[in-house]
This record gives structure tokens, C-alpha cells and sequence, in this order.
């Protein structure tokens, strides 16, 4: 029988929600819901910065995509700021293809994220 593995590795750090996304592809509806069923009640009802790390992550589908925009809907009905760090270059690729890259914030990795926040 199949292990399952966590979707999200979560750590707080003084001015921030840091959650690393540890699937290498996020492709499944099964896989999104599980992702979204693990994010929404960390940022559900109070003001949260959330910084969102996908140095793991190499492939997602474009279902992915409406969940950020969710997220990012979320946190900011609630005064909180969304940042991601480690995206690979094909991603990031369809960031820009989307215009996503011009909504969100983007950094290289968690610790220039976080440093955003001060």
C-alpha cells in the first residue's frame, strides 16, 4: 500500500505563514482539493501574511492556478499579504503567460519573501 505524503510542510516565522508545497506535481483534482483543504484553514478568518514555497513543485495544472487566485482573494478580504518563492523557470513561464506574474508577488526563495514583509 501507498504511503501518502504531506502536500504541505508548515512553519511560522515572526511576520509570516511559510508553507512549502512538497508534491512534485500538483496535476489531479484530487491532489488540488487535498492542497486546498490543507491551505484554507490556516488562512480562513484572520488577518495572516502567508509566504507559499514551491521549490518542490514541478508541474501543476492550470486548476492550481485558480486556487492561488482564491487564496490570494482570501487573504486579502482579511488585511493579509501573499508572496511565492521557488518557482521554477516553466512555471514561472506560465505566471507570465497568464499575467499571474503581474498580480503576485514573486521572490527567489522563503527568506527574501519573509524579508518583503518587514
Amino acid at each position: 500500500m501507498e504511503q501518502l505524503k504531506p502536500r504541505i510542510s508548515v512553519y511560522y516565522a515572526q511576520n509570516a505563514t511559510v508553507v512549502t508545497l512538497t508534491d512534485e506535481k500538483l496535476l489531479e483534482d484530487d491532489d488540488i482539493k487535498a492542497l486546498e483543504e490543507s491551505i484554507m484553514p490556516l488562512i480562513d478568518g484572520s488577518q495572516v501574511n502567508l509566504v507559499v514555497d514551491f521549490s518542490s513543485v514541478q508541474f501543476l495544472s492550470s486548476a492550481v492556478l485558480g486556487l492561488l487566485i482564491r487564496i490570494s482573494k482570501k487573504i486579502s478580504e482579511n488585511k493579509g499579504r501573499l508572496k511565492f518563492c521557488g518557482i521554477n523557470s516553466k512555471i514561472f513561464d506560465i505566471f507570465k503567460i497568464t499575467r499571474l506574474d503581474e498580480i503576485f508577488e514573486i521572490y527567489d526563495d522563503a527568506k527574501k519573501a519573509l524579508q518583503s514583509l518587514k
